[in-house]
């Protein structure tokens, strides 16, 4: 199936039959990504007197409780509910799925304390003003071991609050990343490019209430930076954060 879009007076067409999937899967256990001392994922069936919800120990339905940390085991989609005072939900957040995205590869910049970071600069050569809604980056070396890398403890890389402060100015409002965080590991709480983001205390004033920030995505090799139709798909959770799946589609221009 072959679409047209209009965006910022120019015209594209996408084939919405070769999808690009850009989510890391959460699977059960330990074979899975994980970051900020999050539990395993873990499923286990109802048992209800009789009834067994798993057809491999002999039920006749798969019916299982899930155990998962969003934040912490694989791709999520947050919202500002993640850091505000005041409750703001992604189900209630996210309410258009379809952007204009751009993405780039970048290779953070060892900083002299040691920590590794995206900066100011290396945004600003990649991205100009009003160009995309949403910017999605892969950090290099853009190794397979980030599919079930454990980052608890490591001090991974992370935006430098200037750097997110400038993709506020270009008018990016959703934020894709194959890092645990946007922010240092741990920072003593500043959480400085999330408050930047989203504009926090400030957000409502600054219309970025329906921003979005997604974490633990993986872009493989084989999608070149460029220009793509984003669409994202979360589960309506009325939580700060939902388990999503980013999907990419190559655009053309026609104008």
């Amino acid at each position: 199936m072959k679409i047209k879009i209009k965006s910022q007076g120019k015209k594209y067409k996408a084939n919405l039959s070769k999808p690009l999937d850009i989510s890391l899967p959460i699977k059960m256990g330990v074979d899975n990504v994980n970051c900020f001392y999050a539990p395993v994922p873990n499923a286990k069936p109802v048992i209800a007197g009789d009834f067994i919800g798993s057809t491999a120990q002999g039920g006749l339905v798969n019916f299982m409780n899930i155990q998962i940390n969003p934040h912490g085991n694989g791709t999520h989609t947050e919202c500002v509910g993640h850091i505000a005072k005041e409750i703001f939900t992604i189900n209630n957040s996210l309410k258009k799925f379809n952007f204009i995205a751009k993405v780039i590869s970048v290779s953070p910049s060892q900083l002299e304390n040691g920590d590794f970071v995206i900066l100011k600069e290396q945004i600003e050569a990649q991205l100009e003003k009003n160009e995309a809604q949403a910017l999605i980056i892969r950090t290099l070396p853009n190794e397979l071991s980030k599919k079930q890398k454990q980052y608890s403890g490591t001090n991974p890389p992370y935006l430098h609050w200037e750097a997110t402060q400038f993709m506020v100015e270009a008018g990016i409002e959703h934020l894709l990343i194959d890092l645990p965080s946007v922010d240092r590991e741990e920072d003593g709480g500043k959480l400085l490019s999330h408050n930047t983001f989203w504009q926090y205390p400030d957000t409502i004033k600054k219309n970025r209430e329906k921003c979005t920030i997604s974490e633990l995505i993986f872009v493989k090799e084989e999608i070149k930076d460029g220009f793509y139709l984003l669409n994202i798909q979360i589960a309506s959770f009325e939580l700060d954060v939902s388990p999503s799946k980013p999907v990419l589609y190559k655009l053309k221009r026609m104008n």
